[in-house]
């Protein structure tokens, strides 16, 4: 049995908004090494200055390091077949997995947790925390907080673990790590292994047929394990309720997001309770102040006042408040994000220009707001967008009015979209869900504009 021992480092704590920097691998038999994998990683985004503070890497080390996508190959061939082991194992799965998907490569491999092993095989230490594990073990950790040094330092104790596991703690713990154990009753192995790994909508059906969980997954096996594994309360009532899953692939996680919303509203599953809030019960609304600066605050939708625009939670509306904030860099007070009696804090630290304090001129201030309505303006015309289809022969067609997915379908892809009449009358028509409005203002934020055909 082999192992891949693996350590990252990253731009922060999360695998599908932050990146990584630095990438480390020891292939590990149980016994010795055999081999290594090591590399710098371009994230091609900025990296905060409190991961330098704890990595050492900065922006100048990884300037002419490779991009994910120029190691993906290399570094998967090392991966495969082999079990993936690492200190707190799902973050840095998460992310590796995350960076695949990124480059258009599923990636699903047993795992195994260097902490959980070590609570079960050195029971009553004090902390299991790589550092105080590997002090404890009399385990030199040659560079902390960098790739190798705590991959290397890992491989160790791991072979430390097998060495001591008399009760076969590791092959118990890949036993339930490989997710047959976790399988609804009425699921079998080859019903799930049936499942592809692509980019797409899934159903849970209960032994009716009827529908009674809908969500979208980037990869729909990987996803479906998910569901059950670990203990989270209330998995054991959908769990025993599943005599079926059906799919659909849409090729592109933009579409996957509209199918989604739009089947939730269609069969209104008992199990997709976050999902199933009537209306846009929040707002971002935006007036003027007495001196001429544009303000906006984020609120709950009544039938008085017409936000801006309309979200279906308190996050989202947020959320996306604080994003163009940055992105026009408005002002945090006047956008009713900080409260303070004098400038805001931004202000101090020299990011906001000083509008808050007069020493921005509202028409200056309101310029920056204007190229943000004009976003929001333009969102509302007519649009026809091109994603991926769910193979190399086909494209997607995505249509919106007034904001709202109206048609989508998948045409061959040498379809000229210059046609763009003959391609939407090509779609197939949906009814309208206004779920999509924020979902379409989601992928326009990322400037994805390449992709869409402004109609008159």
């Amino acid at each position: 049995m082999k192992y891949a021992i693996v350590d990252i480092e990253t731009t922060g704590g999360y695998g599908r908004r932050h990146r990584i920097t630095e990438v480390a691998a020891v292939a590990h038999d149980g016994r010795e090494v055999l081999g290594t994998f090591q590399t710098l990683v371009n994230p091609d985004c900025e990296i905060p200055g409190y991961i330098t503070g704890l990595t050492g890497i900065d922006q100048s080390m990884v300037q002419d390091a490779p991009y994910f996508e120029d190691i993906a190959e290399e570094l998967y061939t090392f991966l495969e077949d082999k079990i993936f082991v690492a200190h707190n194992v799902n973050f840095d799965y998460q992310f590796i997995r995350s960076e695949f998907e990124r480059v258009g490569r599923s990636f699903d491999r047993p795992k195994l947790c260097t902490v959980r092993l070590s609570r079960k095989i050195f029971p009553g230490l004090k902390s299991y925390s790589l550092g105080r594990i590997c002090e404890h073990k009399n385990i030199e950790i040659k560079s902390r907080h960098r790739a190798f040094g705590d991959a290397e330092a890992t491989a160790i104790l791991f072979a430390k673990l097998i060495e001591s596991d008399d009760n076969g703690v590791v092959q118990e713990l890949l036993k339930r790590n490989s997710g047959e154990a976790f399988l609804p009753p009425n699921i079998t192995k080859e019903q799930f292994l049936e499942l592809p790994e692509d980019i797409g909508v899934y159903y849970f059906h209960d032994a009716n047929g009827k529908v009674i969980y809908v969500g979208k997954a980037m990869n729909i096996r990987n996803r479906f394990k998910g569901h059950f594994s670990g203990a989270k309360k209330g998995k054991q009532g959908i769990k025993s309720q599943i005599h079926s899953v059906s799919y659909q692939l849409t090729g592109s996680e933009f579409l996957a997001l509209l199918v989604e919303a739009l089947e939730i509203k269609r069969h209104w599953p008992k199990y997709n309770r976050a999902q199933k809030v009537k209306g846009s019960p929040w707002g971002i609304y935006r007036y003027q102040d007495g001196a001429g600066y544009e303000r906006f605050q984020v609120a709950k939708i009544n039938r008085f006042a017409k936000p801006l625009l309309g979200f279906r939670s308190h996050h989202e509306a947020w959320s996306c408040l604080l994003e163009k904030i940055e992105k026009y860099q408005l002002c945090p007070k006047l956008c009713g994000v900080q409260k303070t009696p004098a400038a805001c804090y931004d202000h101090q630290v020299g990011v906001c220009l000083g509008a808050c304090c007069g020493q921005e001129l509202p028409a200056t201030y309101n310029a920056r707001v204007q190229e943000w309505l004009g976003q929001i303006k333009q969102e509302k015309n007519r649009l026809l967008i091109r994603e991926k289809g769910r193979n190399k022969d086909e494209q997607a067609a995505i249509y919106f009015e007034e904001g709202v997915l109206r048609a989508y379908g998948f045409v061959p892809d040498d379809v000229d979209f210059a046609t763009d009449e003959e391609v939407i009358d090509s779609l197939e028509p949906v009814k309208p869900v206004s779920e999509t409005s924020s979902i379409l203002a989601q992928y326009l934020a990322n400037n994805l504009m390449k992709k869409v055909s402004v109609l008159p």
